[in-house]
């Protein structure tokens, strides 16, 4: 996220072009699956009604696997889980512990597809009012602010689903091993042509320069 240039040069323009400023990005840890019976390929996903925000590349994404994807309003979905008009949905773990999914669903499985992801802006206008010691005291805020997320947020994906294994001993949870991600992985295809066809060239731009910071940030673990 720091050293993004997809983030931190490329977004900030299409932020400005709705009216925003983009003063960081952040992770909220890993979206995992939550749903009535154990998924273990994207063969398992076949048929299940699944809800997803009203977003259509999660649509997308969700079609790839093989679900049903079925959007539906954040209110609802925990009497839809109940009532069994879907049988599955995603969060990051904080979320999944803190409104219960555990409650109306018996397995939680992680595949490493999505970070769950927060923006943190400001009207654009409303900056460029600033003077620039203001600006800038704005931006050393958010500096700190975005180191204090970063050291709250390790382990708390960890905690999260031990918090739920202890509030429900037989919840299932499943972090699926690399071999066991590769079939997910190799529905990405379909995706990416999606989202290319939606955003066109500056989308495939977007794309390309993601994934070139992620060679980076891997190379750079190394």
């Amino acid at each position: 996220f720091r050293n993004s240039k997809a983030i931190n040069e490329m977004f900030p323009e299409l932020y400005a072009e709705q009216g925003l400023e983009l003063l960081t990005m952040f992770p909220e840890g890993e979206v995992c699956m939550t749903t009535q019976e154990e998924v273990r390929s994207p063969g398992d996903l076949e048929g299940v009604k699944f809800r997803v925000m009203t977003n259509p590349l999660l649509v997308e994404s969700y079609a790839a696997f093989g679900a049903t994807p079925t959007p539906l309003p954040w209110g609802e979905v925990y009497g839809a889980l109940q009532t069994g008009i879907i049988q599955g949905q995603e969060n990051p773990g904080f979320f999944l512990d803190s409104t219960k999914m555990y409650e109306v669903t018996e397995v939680i499985t992680c595949i490493g597809h999505n970070n769950f992801t927060t923006a943190m802006m400001a009207n654009k206008d409303f900056y460029d009012g600033l003077s620039e010691e203001d600006q800038q005291l704005i931006q050393n805020a958010t500096d700190v602010a975005f180191d204090h997320i970063l050291e709250y947020q390790a382990g708390l994906q960890d905690q999260s689903l031990d918090n739920i294994k202890a509030a429900k001993p037989e919840m299932m949870i499943n972090i699926l091993s690399e071999d066991e991600r590769k079939p997910f992985m190799e529905t990405s295809g379909a995706v990416e042509a999606a989202f290319v066809e939606m955003a066109g060239d500056s989308g495939k731009a977007i794309l390309d320069q993601m994934k070139e910071d992620l060679e980076a940030a891997s190379a750079a673990t190394q």
